[in-house]
C-alpha cells in the first residue's frame, strides 16, 4: 500500500492554483504569436533529419501587454513553485520518499474530490 501524507490545505491550494497558472500560461502561449520581436516570414528547408521543409508567416510579435501578461503568469508560477518547495511538510518527509510525497501532492486534489464523492 502506498504511504500517503497529510497535505494541508494551504499546500494543496497551492498546488492546484499553480496547475492553474500553467494552464493559462499554456493556452497564452498557444494564443500569441510565435516570435516575442517582430519578425519577417521564412522558409526552412527540408533536409538534414527533417524531409519536408516548413513555412514561418510573419510575426507581429507581441504587444507590449501581452509581453506584461506572461511574465505576470511566470512570476506567479515561480512565487507557488517557491511555497510547494519550501512548505514545512517537507521536513517531516524521508528524502528517499520526497519523490512520491511531491507526486503525490499533484493528484491529492482529485483524489480528495473522488473520496468525497464516495463517502455521499
Amino acid at each position: 500500500m502506498a504511504t500517503t501524507y497529510g497535505y494541508s490545505g494551504n499546500l494543496i491550494a497551492a498546488q492546484q492554483a499553480l496547475t492553474q497558472v500553467r494552464a493559462d500560461l499554456t493556452a497564452l502561449y498557444k494564443r500569441l504569436p510565435y516570435s516575442v520581436e517582430p519578425m519577417e516570414g521564412r522558409q526552412r528547408p527540408g533536409g538534414y533529419w527533417l524531409t519536408t521543409s516548413r513555412a514561418y508567416p510573419d510575426s507581429p510579435g507581441w504587444s507590449e501587454q501581452e509581453q506584461q501578461g506572461v511574465a505576470a503568469l511566470r512570476e506567479r508560477e515561480r512565487d507557488l513553485t517557491a511555497v510547494i518547495l519550501t512548505h514545512a511538510l517537507w521536513n517531516d518527509v524521508a528524502g528517499p520518499e520526497r519523490l512520491d510525497a511531491r507526486s503525490q501532492l499533484k493528484h491529492a486534489l482529485a483524489r480528495e474530490d473522488r473520496e468525497s464523492q464516495e463517502a455521499a
